[in-house]
């Protein structure tokens, strides 16, 4: 169940609680990644210093694992949880490594027009699903046996299986990805509805995609807004600085009440754009995946640990995390990552964690106060002052 607590004079944020079998998530919330239900470097004792709420598993990755109680289990607490349909990694497979590119589309790249397909290897793309080699072995995911698993973790919140396209594809490609998706989300549908005890432990999800065209983004809005589902999630891939305008395009045609999650976003400005227009969770594995190379965030910007030989200043400046809270000062956590390398990307996903979802409690302080520009305003400055 979500409820909206608050909404801001002045822009489309909104201040709201979403209500999960496994506790309450008050929103905006960051959504942590916990690929293989366990968030890399930390203990499940680690997770409960970070202000976390939620985390999302990669169902793809848990596919021979999945049981009704391997995801909390594994987590090692109780906390609400989200597992993705497993498409984007799968799709992903055919895109290679050679040019392979990811969610943002850098606006130098001239790949991209209105028929360019980016040529899928390893995978064979069907209306029921897709096909594709894993350790040599063939394998098949689709619709029905990814709602499947995602019934088998018992996420709170599970997402429709859908086409997750490339940015250098083109209209014509993007259209009939589309019409799968929106034929796949009826089959994710009536595959919940056919386990009405499932639906009330679980939240399902629908997924809007259509790349980088208006009319697509548009279309699949109205589609996937049609429908029961509980909440919607935002997918697919953006052109550099298209992430605002496409949530402009699809924001007017979805519910109120519903939900919205945006998949695989969370830089810093990202955060505040998507929240502007009304945005309530995200992903993204910013915290986790640049503490583990070194990189520290802060309210004055980030900086790389590992050039830090001397000095006595702590990580941040009246941050109050654990790392912190610790003293531990930014030459010590420099040193560590030379002698004990597993123990500073423990210290640093720790601080990361804390500094995003802290960054989202006072996101929704700034709501909650009818403040939120001036707040978004006030951060960026000096975040890349």
């Amino acid at each position: 169940m979500f409820k909206i607590l608050k909404k801001d004079s002045h822009t489309k944020a909104r201040l709201g609680v979403l209500t999960t079998p496994h506790g309450k998530i008050e929103t905006p919330s960051y959504v942590i990644v916990a690929t293989h239900a366990q968030i890399k470097c930390l203990k499940p004792s680690d997770i409960k210093k970070t202000k976390t709420q939620v985390v999302i598993a990669n169902t793809y990755h848990l596919w021979d694992k999945a049981s009704k109680t391997f995801l909390l289990e594994k987590l090692g607490v109780k906390l609400p949880t989200m597992t993705d349909s497993g498409g984007f990694q799968v799709f992903s497979l055919g895109f290679g490594e050679k040019n392979k590119v990811g969610k943002i589309l850098n606006p130098v790249d001239k790949r991209h027009s209105m028929s360019f397909i980016h040529r899928r290897k390893n995978i064979r793309i069907t209306d029921k699903g897709v096909y594709f080699l894993l350790d040599g072995k063939k394998r098949f995911l689709g619709p029905e046996l990814s709602m499947q698993i995602q019934k088998k973790l018992e996420a709170d919140i599970i997402f429709a299986f859908d086409e997750c396209t490339s940015p250098l594809d083109g209209f014509d490609y993007n259209k009939k990805a589309l019409e799968r998706t929106h034929a796949w989300a009826k089959i994710c549908l009536k595959q919940m509805a056919n386990h009405k005890s499932q639906k009330e432990k679980q939240m399902l999800f629908g997924i809007i995609q259509g790349g980088r065209f208006k009319s697509l983004r548009v279309k699949s809005a109205k589609y996937i807004a049609s429908l029961p589902f509980d909440g919607i999630g935002i997918g697919g891939s953006f052109g550099k600085d298209e992430m605002i305008e496409t949530l402009k395009w699809i924001v007017p045609h979805l519910q109120e009440e519903k939900p919205r999650h945006l998949l695989g976003i969370g830089k810093i400005d990202d955060i505040f754009n998507a929240v502007e227009q009304g945005m309530d969770t995200f992903d993204c594995v910013i915290p986790t995946r640049e503490a583990r190379h070194g990189r520290i965030y802060t309210k004055n910007g980030y900086f790389d640990i590992r050039k830090h030989q001397s000095g006595k200043v702590i990580l941040e400046k009246e941050c109050v995390c654990y790392v912190c809270k610790k003293k531990f000062t930014r030459s010590k956590l420099n040193n560590i990552f030379k002698t004990d390398k597993p123990l500073a990307q423990r210290y640093a996903t720790i601080h990361n964690i804390w500094f995003f979802n802290n960054l989202l409690e006072n996101i929704r302080k700034s709501i909650r106060n009818d403040e939120f520009l001036k707040f978004k305003n006030r951060f960026l400055a000096n975040f890349y002052a």
